[in-house]
């Protein structure tokens, strides 16, 4: 067992866990973040997506020695705070979740993707997402979320400019 200090969501935490164990588990069960999910445990389906200094990252295939003690780790929990991220608000506008196991990993994902790219066209959007995978196959629903977030944030800096 090692000691470990961790940033997630704004909050320091320290733990002791081996330096192999998953990022995942050390947020699930360790943290007690259940928001994060697991889904297939080798970095395929996005379920497990946090955002690790703001990059989406598969945490059940990131080990917790490859996390440096400044690096700033969010989770869907820490998305936002008081209301919800566009992304999130998105989400609710367009009735995406279905059984909606795998919507914080695909939330974190696009929310990460769209602070890189805030004016995607459909291709970027589909190539952002291609590794989430949704069983219910709400990906059209998902496609217009992504969309609408882009384009209430469009709408909403042009909106401070006047």
């Amino acid at each position: 067992m090692n000691k470990f200090k961790l940033n997630i969501n704004g909050e320091q935490h320290t733990v002791n866990v081996d330096s192999d164990t998953p990022l995942l588990w050390v947020i699930r069960d360790t943290l007690g973040y259940t928001g994060t999910k697991f889904g297939c445990g080798r970095g395929l389906c996005g379920a497990c997506t946090i955002h690790l200094d703001g990059e989406a990252t598969r945490s059940c295939v990131t080990s917790i020695d490859m996390v440096e003690d400044d690096s700033e780790i969010t989770t869907i929990e820490g998305l936002s705070e008081d209301n919800p991220h566009p992304v999130q608000q998105a989400w609710l506008e367009e009735d995406v979740p279905q059984c909606g196991y795998c919507q914080p990993g695909q939330i974190m994902t696009a929310s990460a993707f769209l602070k890189r790219n805030p004016n995607p066209d459909e291709t970027d959007i589909d190539s952002a997402m291609k590794m989430n995978i949704c069983r219910c196959g709400t990906y059209p629903q998902i496609k217009k979320a992504i969309f609408r977030a882009a384009n209430n944030a469009q709408s909403s800096a042009g909106g401070d400019d006047e």
